[in-house]
């Protein structure tokens, strides 16, 4: 995810946002389908049977989680992303103990609680008077809506059976997902920001299909399969460091005394509320 709010911010003033999320999870769909298209024929009639979990976890996991982020990169910084979609497994606890009920310790409330003031410390920049004039960047809200959609996407993946293997229903995911964010894309190019299909646009919906798109899906799912998910998911600890690494040499981003703390709050809130795993 980390490389992919980096292109988010790469491809501003070269690809629009929704044309680059929409053709990302077009081209991902056309390049993984052949691998997978024997199954998915042979289980055809289960795709009707599937279609509200599939037309879900498309729209949430990849339309939201494709465009929003992309949107965001045109008024934040990476740092900031970085920081504040490292809210994912946060939301995740908070999800299944409202749906899935779920139950929770004092120590993980606890969490709970240091995350969200880590990241309300990085989208009002640590002030109290930004807080109180609600005087924030817009971009931190779109990032904040994709870590909430991923969150979703993420206990109905886990919890919805399927009958098709991890790598159909990741082709299917893509195909839902670029077809929900087809109107939108032509909403934007004919309306708001036409897309220039020239070289900056092929090499940066390349790039997004190829390494944030099926090479860390494929890295992923490796990883979950050899060490477990719950360690696999650890990984985004390292998110703020990421986003803080790609925005100070790609972007000449700064970094500031309130992105430490943000960032030190919400992965103590992170540690804390998955201790259960290590109990």
């Amino acid at each position: 995810m980390t490389g992919n709010i980096a292109i988010a911010k790469g491809a501003l003033g070269n690809v629009p946002p929704v044309s680059l999320a929409f053709w990302r999870w077009f081209v991902v769909f056309l390049l993984v389908a052949p691998f997978v298209f024997r199954e998915i024929y042979k289980k055809r009639e289960h795709i009707v049977e599937e279609l509200p979990q599939l037309f879900f976890l498309g729209f949430s996991g990849y339309a939201i989680c494709g465009a929003f982020p992309y949107i965001s990169g045109l008024t934040t910084t990476v740092t900031n992303m970085g920081i504040i979609y490292a809210l994912s497994p946060i939301l995740i606890v908070v999800l299944s103990y409202v749906f899935f009920n779920q139950k929770l310790k004092i120590i993980q409330l606890l969490g709970i609680l240091i995350s969200f003031y880590g990241v309300s410390f990085v989208i009002f920049k640590g002030s109290i008077f930004n807080l109180l004039n609600l005087n924030f960047t817009l971009g931190d809200l779109w990032i904040l809506g994709a870590a909430i959609s991923w969150a979703f996407f993420s206990i109905y993946l886990i919890n919805w059976k399927s009958k098709f293997s991890i790598f159909s229903r990741f082709a299917l995911m893509s195909f839902f997902a670029s077809m929900i964010l087809l109107p939108f894309f032509l909403l934007e190019h004919f309306y708001f920001m036409p897309t220039t299909f020239d070289y900056n646009f092929i090499f940066f919906v390349i790039l997004a299909s190829i390494f944030p798109g099926i090479v860390a899906f494929i890295m992923y799912t490796k990883l979950q399969q050899m060490i477990g998910a719950s360690l696999a998911g650890l990984t985004v600890y390292l998110m703020p460091i990421y986003g803080a690494i790609y925005g100070i040499i790609l972007f000449n981003e700064k970094i500031y005394i309130y992105n430490f703390y943000g960032a030190g709050l919400v992965l103590l809130g992170i540690f804390l509320a998955n201790k259960k795993y290590s109990n």
